[in-house]
C-alpha cells in the first residue's frame, strides 16, 4: 500500500510538468509557458514498495480552450538504470528526500501495474488519501496477455504507444476529452481499456478513456 505523505515538494509536481510537458509531441500548446492546475488521477500501488506510481491529470488554461493532459509519474529513491531520456526531474521531498520523477510510460513497474488494473489483478487507489480505493476508475478486459518486453515507446501526436513486432499494444491517450467526445472503441482491436475522471475548470466532472489494450501492435 502506497502511504501518502502530507509534506512538501521543491520543486512541486507542477512546476516540473512546466517545463517539460512543451518538450511532449503530444503537447498541443503554443509557444507561450503552460498554466498547469492539477485536476485528478489516480495511484497504484508498487507490489514491492519501493515505487510511486500515479496517473496525473493536469489542465493548461494557457490557450484560448483549457487542454486537459494524463501524465503517469514514478517516484523513485534512486535513479532508473537506463532512463536518463525519460527522467521528467528530481524534487526534494519533506519525508523521502530526493525523489527522481519518470515519465511512468518508460518505467517497466508502473507499465505492469497498469496492464494489472486492466486485467483486474490491482486497484485503482485515490490520489491523495493512504488505503482508499479510486471507485471512478473502471478497467476490463476481454482476455490478451500482458505485453512481452521490452516493449517500444514512442511518442506521437495523439499520445504514447507501447508495442512489440508481434503481440499486445498499449496506447495511452494523452490530451483527455469527456467521453462524448472520444471516438468508440473497435470491439475487434481492443481487449481492454482503463476509463478515468477529472474535474474541469467550470467545476463539472469529465470522464474519459485513459488507456487501451489493442489485441497488436498494428491496431
Amino acid at each position: 500500500m502506497a502511504v501518502i505523505h502530507d509534506t512538501t515538494l521543491r520543486p512541486t509536481k507542477l512546476e516540473l510538468l512546466t517545463s517539460w510537458l512543451p518538450t511532449r509531441p503530444w503537447y498541443q500548446g503554443g509557444a507561450a509557458e503552460p498554466w498547469l492546475a492539477k485536476a485528478g488521477g489516480f495511484r497504484l500501488d508498487d507490489p514491492e514498495g519501493e515505487v510511486g506510481i500515479e496517473f496525473m491529470v493536469v489542465t493548461d488554461t494557457s490557450g484560448a480552450d483549457p487542454t486537459t493532459y494524463l501524465v503517469p509519474l514514478t517516484y523513485r529513491g534512486a535513479p532508473l538504470d537506463g532512463a536518463a531520456h525519460a527522467l521528467v526531474g528530481t524534487m526534494d521531498h519533506g519525508v523521502l528526500g530526493r525523489r527522481w520523477a519518470y515519465d511512468a510510460c518508460h518505467d517497466p513497474v508502473a507499465m505492469a501495474q497498469l496492464l494489472a488494473l486492466i486485467d483486474g489483478r490491482a486497484q485503482a487507489q485515490d490520489q491523495n488519501l493512504s488505503d482508499v480505493p479510486d471507485r471512478e476508475v473502471t478497467a476490463c478486459c476481454t482476455g490478451a496477455g500482458p505485453l512481452p518486453e521490452p516493449a517500444t515507446v514512442t511518442d506521437d501526436p495523439d499520445g504514447t504507444l507501447l508495442a512489440t513486432p508481434h503481440g499486445p499494444a498499449l496506447r495511452l491517450h494523452r490530451v483527455l476529452r469527456p467521453a462524448d467526445a472520444t471516438p468508440p472503441l473497435a470491439p475487434q482491436d481492443t481487449v481492454g481499456h482503463v476509463t478515468g475522471c477529472w474535474q474541469t475548470p467550470d467545476g463539472t466532472r469529465a470522464r474519459a478513456v485513459f488507456a487501451v489494450l489493442h489485441a497488436d501492435a498494428g491496431a
